[in-house]
Formats: structure tokens, sequence, C-alpha cells
């Protein structure tokens, strides 16, 4: 499986996200926020959040939703830059490491809180469209990390990085959280990110090794790619689909600072980019606004 660099010179990314505006974006360990043309080549930091950008998530009208594990809280950043706080938990319940987030159809965000390395002891957060944060799931403990929804939307994956594998939590009709179940099991890895694609094979991407899962419906685990020398794939975290036709797999690498790319015969499953109201203007009290 051939793969490739699409951007170099970002600060050891760990966040990937496609984005409706047919850019790419990826988050840097100093809070850096980076949009990308994957097409030109380029790419331009619009944004920092003050902190370490791990997963992203966006909106209709290309609002970047970053999980940032320093201040321990999900923000909120503009197209044009600016930077405010969106959840840092319930209350009862305040983050400590969030990790990843994904909308559903509603626009609820879900939010993985990974918790300690490695004892885990996080949790699933569930953001309401207007802003309400709730414990979701506290059933997936060990080291809550990468998320997708199934792509019927019935179902929330989540991996585990220290179980090591990869769970799966169905949603309710009331929207509550039923079940967890055993997905796959990944014996001496440390699995951090996963997305579908339209045929719903789920792609599982490791820090440890530096190794790409597909996970096929029926059950069978093959390898996609890997790299003893840790260099296309240097310590890859998250996956995501894109371009037009959602036929590339992009891959960041933490370990390193470039977002690799893999050509697919099957494209992704499409992501939910809720509108919503209200969504250009932070709905809490900013916490700074910065545009570098």
């Amino acid at each position: 499986m051939a793969v490739t660099t699409v951007i170099d010179g970002l600060d050891h990314p760990e966040g990937v996200a496609w984005g409706p505006d047919g850019h790419l974006y990826a988050g840097g360990e100093a809070g850096q926020i980076y949009r990308i043309d994957v097409e030109a080549g380029s790419v331009e930091q619009f944004a920092t959040t003050g902190g370490f950008v791990l997963g992203l998530a966006l909106d209709r009208d290309n609002n970047v939703y970053a999980c940032d594990s320093a201040r321990r809280m999900v923000v909120r950043i503009t197209p044009e830059g600016a930077v405010s706080e969106y959840s840092s938990g319930s209350p009862g319940r305040p983050m400590q490491t969030p990790n990843y987030p994904v909308f559903d159809r509603h626009g609820n965000l879900y939010v993985s809180d990974s918790g300690t390395w490695p004892e885990g002891g996080g949790c699933v957060f569930r953001v309401s469209p207007e802003g309400k944060t709730e414990v979701w799931s506290a059933e997936v403990s060990r080291f809550a990390n990468g998320l997708a929804l199934s792509p019927d939307g019935d179902a929330l994956y989540v991996v585990e990085s220290t179980l090591p594998g990869v769970s799966r939590i169905l949603i309710n009709e009331d929207g509550s959280a039923g079940p967890v179940q055993p997905v796959v099991e990944l014996p001496v890895t440390v699995p951090d990110g996963i997305a579908f694609d339209a045929e719903g094979r789920l792609f599982i991407s490791c820090y440890r090794p530096d190794r790409i899962y597909t996970l096929e419906p029926d059950g069978q685990l093959q390898v996609l790619a890997e790299d003893p020398l840790g260099t296309q794939l240097a310590a890859p975290t998250n996956v995501a689909f894109g371009r037009e036709d959602l036929s590339t797999l992009f891959v960041a690498s933490l370990g390193r600072w470039h977002i690799s790319q893999i050509p697919m015969a099957v494209p992704g499953a499409p992501l939910n980019y809720p509108h919503l109201q209200g969504a250009t203007q932070p709905h809490r009290r900013a916490a700074f606004i910065d545009r570098s």
C-alpha cells in the first residue's frame, strides 16, 4: 500500500480531520490549528489554543472543535481564528484528558476523556447542541481514545488504548448509552485512531507499533500499512478520509512533522457536519481570542 506525504513542517500533529470546505485540518503540540490545501500542498496556521491539540471535528460552518489536553477542555475555533471554550466537562466531573470528538447527526458532540496514562479511568462525554455536557458512558475506562460513529449511527466505536482494542457502545433510541460490546483486541499494540469507510470497514491506527489495520465487517483483521523504520508512519494517531470523493485516508504522525496519505479504492463513510445555532459566536464566555 503506497503511503506518501501530503504536507510537512507541522508540529507533531496528532489530530487530523476533513472539513466541509474541502480543506484538511490538523493540530500541533503547542496548540497550533492548521488549515491545509491538499491540492496546492500549502498550509496555514490560523489559530492557536495555547495548549496541546489532540482530536478535531468540524461543523457545517467550518468551526473547529479541538480537544486540548493541556487546557483540559474542548475549544471551538472559528474560521477567522477566534478561540473559545466549548466544554470542560459536566458539572460534577471535569475533563482530565479530552482526546477525540465526533458529531452525530443531531449535533451532539461525543468526546472521549482518556483519564490518565496508563491507568485510564476516563469516560465519554456528550455535549448537546445547546452546550449542556453530561457523562454519557463511564464503561470504556481503559484509556478511551479515538471515536467513530457506525455508518448507520446506531453505535459509537471507542478505541481503548490499554485494552488494547476497540469497543462498541450501542446508542439507545432515547440517545442514552446502551451496552458495551467488544469489537476487536489487538495484543501488543497501542491503538489510537479509527475511521469507517462506506462499506463498514474499520481502519485502526496504532501509536505503537507504526501500523494501520483494517477490520472487515465479517471480523477479519488485516494490516493495511506498516513502517518498521517509523519514518513515513511515525506513531500514527488519528486517521480521516478526505478529498472531494473521500477517496484518500489521511494519517497524522505524532512522532514526526507531516501528514501522510493513502489512496483507497472504497471511499470513507460521510461524517456529520451539523449546523449549530449561533455556532459562529461562543456560547460560553471566551477564555481568550488568538488569531496567530
